[in-house]
């Protein structure tokens, strides 16, 4: 039973408005894109929903659980091969930096070890232009899911509380839209693409030319991500605390005015408060619903980067013993540029979950 208790109605009475305020949802959009999303795991929209509602916290662990251990696989076949060849190459290069002397010409091992060091490079900026695209994609990912899911949830939203809340926050959900795309998607991606080059060619000398340019795109990107929190929270609180207090008056003289009729009135005001208590509850499991898939599509790339950079990471503290510095820096410069795209990720999911949690909070009072 997903309804709130409400006085002079029944059980059954209870189960028929949620169920007809359901049927008031069409799910085909959400559901078409979830089949693209998750084209394995077949997620049905409504279904989660009422599991949701249920109170059955198992299938949501389920669920993220086994897009984790997914993700992870995939990521550890997709890089393993990659990485193998990177620390192949690095421990040659150690042998011809290490045992040079063997040589006549000092030059033959310099030449060969700057050599072995283009490949690593090549290798190192191959593995990044992968990471970046899981980034792409999984941010793609959650702009599109957002797009589909928005119409729907701000309908419930409207139901449960009113058409200004739903207005403003709808618009404010498109702006974030067209903000991720184009600052996110166009801008910082770039940029953390730009930073991981200049990262690795400054060690193609013993001398640091480049690492104060690549620590001022590093402060670009961590300012621009902060902001964007930052103003979206704001934007968040402005809207909580205006339009859902509209929607309440409005509603409130409607209310009202209903009870205000003899004989039907208390009738009416009884039947309203079990109607939009009932309104509330579905919305909220909505957007929780929303919320988790929102959540899974972060995990996606998240799970991916997160385990590039405990892979490159771990080379780099292998290859420390034993092999060249301008090595080592050039793998580890790969794990700071993929730790760098998952703070993007992170701040990106984290500013529709902050939406939707604010909406559900601002609209949750019957």
């Amino acid at each position: 039973m997903y309804c709130v208790q409400g006085a002079g109605t029944s059980d059954g009475e209870e189960e028929f408005i949620s169920e007809e305020l359901m049927e008031q949802f069409d799910f085909g959009e959400v559901d078409k894109e979830l089949r693209e999303l998750f084209p394995e795991e077949q997620i049905d929209f409504k279904n989660t929903l009422l599991e949701v509602l249920s109170g059955n916290t198992e299938f949501t662990a389920e669920l993220l659980g086994k897009l984790v251990a997914d993700q992870l696989t995939y990521a550890l076949k997709s890089s393993k091969e990659n990485l193998v060849h990177i620390l192949f190459l690095a421990i040659m290069a150690a042998v011809f930096k290490n045992f040079g002397h063997v040589f006549q010409n000092r030059q033959i091992s310099d030449i060969s070890f700057y050599i072995l060091y283009l490949l690593v490079i090549a290798l190192a900026l191959n593995s990044f232009r992968a990471v970046v695209e899981w980034t792409e994609g999984g941010i793609e990912s959650l702009t599109a899911f957002m797009g589909v899911f928005c119409p729907v949830y701000f309908l419930a939203v409207t139901i449960a509380k009113g058409s200004v809340t739903a207005g403003a926050f709808y618009n404010l959900v498109l702006f974030l839209i067209f903000l991720v795309e184009l600052l996110v998607v166009k801008l910082l991606l770039p940029l953390v693409h730009v930073y991981m080059m200049l990262r690795i060619l400054n060690f193609l000398s013993a001398e640091e030319y480049l690492s104060k340019f690549a620590e001022l795109i590093e402060t670009a990107v961590s300012w621009i991500l902060k902001s964007l929190l930052a103003g979206v929270i704001g934007l968040n609180v402005m809207q909580s605390l205006i339009n859902p207090a509209v929607d309440t008056v409005k509603r409130s003289v409607v209310t009202r005015g209903a009870e205000a009729i003899p004989v039907i009135g208390d009738a009416i005001g009884g039947m309203t408060e079990v109607v939009i208590g009932t309104a509330v509850l579905v919305k909220n499991g909505i957007g929780v619903t929303g919320a988790v898939i929102c959540l899974s599509l972060c995990i996606y790339p998240l799970v991916q980067v997160g385990c590039i950079v405990l892979m490159y990471k771990l080379s780099a503290a292998l290859l420390q013993p034993v092999s060249d510095k301008r090595i080592i820096g050039c793998v580890e410069s790969v794990g700071d540029g993929c730790r760098l795209l998952m703070r993007i990720i992170f701040t990106t999911g984290f500013l529709f979950l902050l939406t939707i949690v604010a909406v559900s909070a601002s609209t949750g009072n019957v």
